[in-house]
């Protein structure tokens, strides 16, 4: 602001007096000199013009018309989700196979119609996003939801993401049901969080609790929780984040296109279509 205040000021200077600098022989100018006074006018005129932009735009846009900063932001990110989705989709048609291949799948596995959602157990939007799904489900049985179990806080997270992948080498029933399970169940307390050194261990436990009830073989979950699968979806899921620019969950593909957050029922109805 305060170069722009001075630019001004020799700007105008310039104008006035920028003449006066320059030798001329008598009364009548030559033509070089002529044409050198018109000169310095209007670079002191384009000086004068850039400046009182420069200094009136910011005024005008955030004292007089701030709802032209709104829309210029709104326009911005739209045209950032319109790039986001060109690339999901590009992705998501060549690569489908690849996306689902060692994920569970919630609902009909061969449904037209695919939602791929990214969620932690430890996330309350995810539960809140899981319920709005529920009722989607509910509703249509012509759509699958495929989980893509995001790992992100450390050993709250860790053990039921990799319990509802192995969970689906059982069956993608039981890997829905211990979801449904996780996403509505308290599967850790305060009083567990209390001695961070033992948490993984009891978050474990209580998911083999929760895993047992859903139906599933414990013991063989166990091993396959260790096993090359789990470790390569895992892997998956954290690529697709790095490519998708996911950094928070939950964040649904519906289609072909990308919702970051907790959207609800009636948009997801809407992406569907």
């Amino acid at each position: 602001m305060t170069w722009t205040i001075l630019v001004l000021v020799l700007a105008i200077a310039l104008f006035l007096f920028g003449g006066m600098m320059l030798k001329q022989n008598g009364k009548n100018p030559s033509m070089g000199v002529v044409l050198a006074k018109k000169s310095i006018k209007l670079v002191a005129i384009i000086l004068i013009a850039g400046s009182v932009c420069r200094l009136f735009v910011p005024y005008y846009l955030t004292s007089v018309n701030p709802a032209i900063l709104q829309e210029m932001v709104s326009g911005m990110q739209e045209q950032q989700n319109a790039e986001k989705n060109k690339a999901v989709r590009q992705y998501v048609r060549s690569k489908m196979d690849v996306m689902i291949a060692d994920a569970p799948i919630w609902g009909n596995v061969d449904a037209k119609k695919t939602i791929f959602l990214w969620s932690d157990y430890s996330c309350p939007y995810c539960r809140r996003v899981h319920n709005e799904l529920a009722r989607v489900m509910a509703d249509r049985d012509d759509v699958r939801v495929v989980l893509k179990n995001f790992s992100i806080h450390g050993p709250l997270s860790d053990a039921p993401a990799k319990a509802v992948i192995a969970a689906k080498l059982q069956s993608n029933e039981k890997a829905a049901a211990l979801d449904k399970l996780l996403m509505n169940r308290d599967y850790y307390t305060q009083d567990d969080m209390k001695d961070q050194s033992k948490l993984a261990d009891k978050v474990h436990a209580n998911v083999m609790k929760l895993a047992k009830e859903a139906g599933l073989d414990v013991a063989q979950l166990e091993k396959d929780m260790k096993g090359e699968v789990v470790a390569r979806e895992l892997e998956n899921v954290r690529d697709l984040a790095q490519r998708f620019e996911i950094s928070g969950t939950p964040y649904l593909i519906i289609g072909e296109q990308a919702f970051p957050g907790a959207i609800p029922y009636n948009q997801i109805i809407d992406a569907l279509k």
